[in-house]
């Protein structure tokens, strides 16, 4: 048997690319327009250069936190993401991955698996909401993962419903019926182990939402819950207090990239913000979130946990944003990769890059701890961030 052990993420994303049927690899690139945000999310942090020492060095490198009141055993936490047909297990593999080396997880009400089960793999589960339906519906959701078990909350907003690509948008089927199937098999059977990954699981991919409504009812189809929150007036600063408040935990607003912006989610009451453009998803040419972390950070860093979300790919990345202020990042399409290329193994592998990578980046910096980080570590070239507002 082939190895299954990747030593890099960009070696799982080939891997995922081999193994997925293009319409579902073709729905993990995503993206929006021109895909320059998209894109910026990974060549920002190329861009920034770290000073390294040459002895002198730590034997041992602390790099353990606490994300939202949660005890991490890095500054990484999964960040929620849609319906994951990339694997028959999906978020529930995830769920133990993560648990297996130590951080929490984010589940999306977009998620293919019901809290419910979700959560017997990862206790240290955030429940993640958009803005969708009316308030008390969202409630519903918000209490249902109470109900759970669920630690926090968090309200994603970085998202302009912008659906063209210049590459094309995959095709995405409202159901998997025989006629569906017919039609995407010639894609399909070029990935047999894929499908066999299926066949031997006994179900077919499910495209319902089975979090986005009560427990016990009908999950709805994707495009019927997309729908609703395409339909659904945005909401206002005292839209998003009243949540935070019905919650009454850990709260994180998911999508911020201004620091008025992100002073409003300190008065609205929010425990933590994530710097983030929806990997590239929302308005395109919208900077990169680890341009305006600076900024941000000035703005709330000392009232609120900052964390990073977008391009994070190698724990060099994670290093950076931690020394120029996040708390901590949060991972998608890195750990979907894994998940498509061997499952919970390869959700652990691509953990286990990060945490060797933010070790020997320690390492090279001279650092014992990640608290030790300072911006004084990072080489930011001029016109890297844009003019503070």
């Amino acid at each position: 048997m082939a190895n299954e052990w990747f030593e890099t993420v960009a070696i799982a994303q080939k891997r995922a690319k081999k193994r997925l049927p293009r319409s579902v690899y073709g729905a993990l690139i995503a993206g929006a327009e021109a895909g320059v945000s998209m894109n910026d999310n990974l060549q920002a942090f190329n861009e920034l250069g770290l000073r390294p020492v040459t002895a002198g060095q730590s034997p041992e490198r602390a790099m353990d936190t606490t994300i939202m009141g949660q005890p991490a055993s890095m500054p990484v936490m999964i960040s929620p993401t849609g319906v994951q047909a990339v694997h028959p297990d999906g978020e529930e593999a995830v769920a133990r991955g993560s648990a297996a080396r130590g951080i929490p997880m984010g589940l999306s009400s977009f998620g293919s698996k019901p809290i419910e089960s979700v959560i017997q793999g990862n206790p240290q589960l955030f429940f993640q909401i958009y803005w969708a339906g009316d308030l008390d519906s969202m409630i519903g959701r918000m209490e249902r993962a109470r109900a759970a078990g669920a630690v926090g909350m968090i309200l994603t907003l970085d998202w302009s419903f912008s659906h063209g690509r210049d590459w094309g948008s995959p095709e995405i089927p409202q159901s998997i019926d025989l006629k569906t199937a017919m039609k995407h098999a010639p894609d399909v059977l070029t990935r047999p182990a894929w499908l066999k990954d299926w066949v031997r699981s006994g179900a077919l991919p499910q495209l319902g939402v089975p979090n986005f409504g009560p427990k016990d009812a009908p999950a709805p189809g994707f495009f019927e819950a997309y729908g609703t929150w395409m339909g659904t007036p945005p909401p206002t600063w005292e839209d998003v207090a009243r949540l935070v408040e019905a919650w009454g935990g850990p709260f994180m607003v998911k999508g911020v990239g201004r620091p008025d912006e992100a002073r409003r989610a300190v008065d609205a009451g929010a425990t933590a913000i994530s710097v983030s453009n929806h990997g590239g998803n929302n308005i395109d040419s919208s900077p990169a979130p680890i341009r305006v972390l600076p900024e941000i950070v000035d703005a709330v860093g000392a009232d609120i946990e900052v964390l990073l979300d977008g391009g994070v790919r190698r724990g060099s990345d994670v290093v950076k944003a931690l020394a120029l202020g996040a708390r901590g990042v949060l991972i998608g399409r890195a750990y979907l990769w894994g998940l498509a290329a061997n499952g919970q193994a390869g959700v652990e592998n691509v953990l286990d890059i990060l945490r060797n990578g933010i070790d020997s980046t320690l390492l090279g910096l001279g650092k014992s701890s990640i608290a030790d980080l300072s911006p004084d570590d990072v080489i930011i070239p001029d016109g890297f961030c844009p003019p503070r507002l």
